[in-house]
């Protein structure tokens, strides 16, 4: 990896001062986060202002997963992590508040948060700093909106999903 480029980027809207960023390749960089989650709480994102993955080019995508990749191996033991979590909150309905897409690395260890989800509420707590207050929708009751599937139902699910894989590699 070579110097940090002379001039910030861009996070959507928002410049990121070189100083902020910390590793980059050709099409991706990552960077600080204003307001972590947990210590170590970084960000990657491309170059290129996106918002959604599906906007990405094929060199852009395996670009953005290797520094992601790196930067992990990285971050883990400086931050003494015992795991990694790895977040795309995609579009604003998924909770993304800064319209360029980016990948939550986040440190974790043991007990860090009650019951290990929580991380995701955070996430989205943390984001809320950049939302517009018209932007907020209604929170849903993940647990009541969750339930177990049966072996059949995630079986259908599978074939439809491989069907539209199909047509769409066509």
């Amino acid at each position: 990896m070579s110097a940090i480029q002379a001039q910030g980027r861009q996070f959507g809207p928002y410049p990121v001062d070189k100083s902020q960023t910390f590793a980059e390749t050709k099409l991706s960089f990552a960077f600080v986060n204003l307001k972590p989650v947990v210590p170590g709480h970084v960000l990657v994102s491309p170059d290129r202002v996106v918002q959604s993955f599906e906007d990405l080019e094929p060199g852009e995508v395996a670009d953005l997963w290797l520094l992601v990749q790196k930067v992990g191996k990285v971050i883990k033991p400086h931050f003494k992590a015992a795991s990694l979590t790895f977040a795309v909150q995609d579009g604003p309905a998924a909770g993304q508040s800064v319209p360029h897409l980016h990948v939550h690395i986040l440190p974790r260890r043991e007990g860090d948060f009650a019951n290990n989800d929580e991380v995701y509420d955070a996430i989205d707590d943390q984001a809320n700093a950049y939302r517009p207050k018209e932007a907020s929708g209604q929170k849903l009751d993940m647990e009541a909106e969750r339930r177990l599937r049966s072996p059949e139902e995630m079986s259908a699910e599978a074939a439809e999903l491989r069907k539209a894989m199909s047509a769409f590699d066509q």
